[in-house]
């Protein structure tokens, strides 16, 4: 192989050679043509010879290996765009995710429904103002873009910049005077109530680090000495930043505070006046994950397992994720998860049983897979994501290597991506979504 590789270097740099003696006649055009053809052909037989070896050693190109992306998707942080060049990296790349839009409705849903179940006694200080605050966590991430937006439009707070609700944070609007946001209403039993988003921040540390739980319970500690009881909802873009700030100052206060992620803290905090949280149904997430590339691995259908029963009997319905086929990504739909039913999803590690079959080792021998979790530390995807993730790998017969960066440097996880060649396939967790070129281009080597 290595010879063969001088030699067409070698015939490169004499053709270019060539090619820079012409004097641009026809029959310099010719002689340019006809090196072009050889040296189509020579890149041609190198390619076959590749492909034969490739077969004959049953060695697969990291190029060409499946790729999942997972929990964060590929795509501008500022407009939202996908980045359909990483999403269709190669045949086998697709994106697992959750439907952050219809989580996000539900979200806001559950916020407003709440208040106006409970309006008797949630305006604290009487003065007809329903006064919420929003811990952001990525002002540059999708899922959070959309549940700030979900928030805004369901309170009637929502002022729309370029076609969409703004997602900026809108820093301090105690007076209602804020351009980011306005202030919402909402008639209850013949009563109608201002609803106005107080303040809100992106969760952001000093090192950098987004969803940052510590930060957003030094933001309620703030906020609540400057504004007192003008504060009657806490709203947070996801549960690690809500049971900081439900334990640093709603829990005491009797405030209800509303999440994401049903993790289990969460969900047990239910009954201690934790408002709600969203399930975005990681049991079917993790699932996803591992199951698409366990058929791309086996060569079969990739709807094997997923929409169509696997010979183990494992299948979704679809009633619990949608596939769109233009974008490459499977979502999993979203539950909110309240007082009303928060028994049922105590335990958010738990497999989802029609899934949870064994695989036969003999159809599906054991496959190697690097796995990345963009921050070790988040809340959800290490005590919630992972675990299911390992117990799925058990059942697919794949063996994880599970590699947790520090949620604020890309470089901390693509340094340890030094020998991709020793893995079958991919799932990689970005820290930001626009960096999808740093994994496909360590893949393309």
């Amino acid at each position: 192989m290595k010879k063969r590789i001088f030699a067409l270097a070698a015939a490169s740099v004499m053709a270019m050679s060539l090619a820079g003696c012409s004097s641009g006649s026809s029959n310099s055009t010719e002689t340019t043509a006809a090196q072009a053809d050889a040296a189509e052909g020579a890149d041609s037989a190198e390619t076959t010879a590749a492909a034969t070896e490739a077969a004959a050693t049953g060695e697969v190109a990291n190029k060409d290996k499946p790729l999942v992306w997972f929990n964060r998707q590929p795509s501008n942080s500022s407009t939202g765009e996908l980045d359909m060049t990483a999403l269709s990296f190669n045949d086998n790349t697709y994106y697992v995710g959750f439907d952050a839009n219809q989580g996000a409705e539900l979200q806001g849903t559950m916020v407003l429904e709440y208040i106006q179940n409970n309006i008797d006694t949630i305006d604290r200080n009487g003065d007809g103002i329903i006064g919420y605050v929003l811990a952001i966590g990525d002002i540059g991430h999708n899922d959070s873009i959309a549940r700030t937006r979900g928030v805004r439009r369901a309170l009637g707070t929502g002022i729309e910049a370029n076609g969409e609700i703004d997602s900026t944070p809108a820093g301090t609007n105690t007076d209602g005077s804020s351009s980011i946001v306005q202030d919402g209403s909402i008639e209850v039993n013949g009563k109608t109530y201002v609803v106005r988003e107080l303040a809100s921040q992106e969760m952001k540390n000093s090192a950098g680090a987004t969803w940052d739980a510590a930060t957003a319970g030094n933001a309620i500690n703030t906020w609540s000495a400057s504004f007192g009881d003008s504060i009657d909802v806490v709203v947070s873009n996801n549960d690690g930043m809500g049971m900081s700030m439900f334990n640093a100052w709603s829990k005491d206060n009797q405030v209800p505070t509303f999440g994401y992620d049903a993790n289990s803290d969460a969900v047990a905090a239910i009954a201690e006046g934790y408002g709600g949280t969203i399930s975005q149904h990681a049991d079917v997430q993790a699932y996803l994950t591992l199951r698409v590339l366990r058929n791309a691995l086996d060569g079969v259908d990739i709807d094997t397992g997923i929409g169509t029963a696997d010979e183990a009997g494992n299948v979704l319905t679809d009633d619990v994720y949608v596939y769109n086929a233009d974008e490459r990504s499977y979502y999993a739909l979203n539950v909110a998860v309240t007082a009303e039913n928060y028994q049922d999803f105590t335990d958010s590690t738990v497999t989802y049983a029609p899934v949870s079959n064994q695989l036969d080792a003999a159809s599906h021998p054991t496959k190697k897979v690097w796995l990345n979790i963009y921050n070790a530390a988040d809340n959800f995807l290490s005590a919630t994501y992972q675990p299911l993730l390992q117990k799925y790998d058990d059942l697919l017969n794949l063996e994880v290597d599970y590699i947790g960066g520090d949620g604020q440097t890309e470089s901390n996880i693509t340094n340890r991506l030094g020998n991709p060649s020793q893995y079958d396939a991919f799932a990689i967790n970005m820290v930001k979504t626009d960096n999808a070129a740093s994994y496909t281009g360590l893949l393309s080597q």
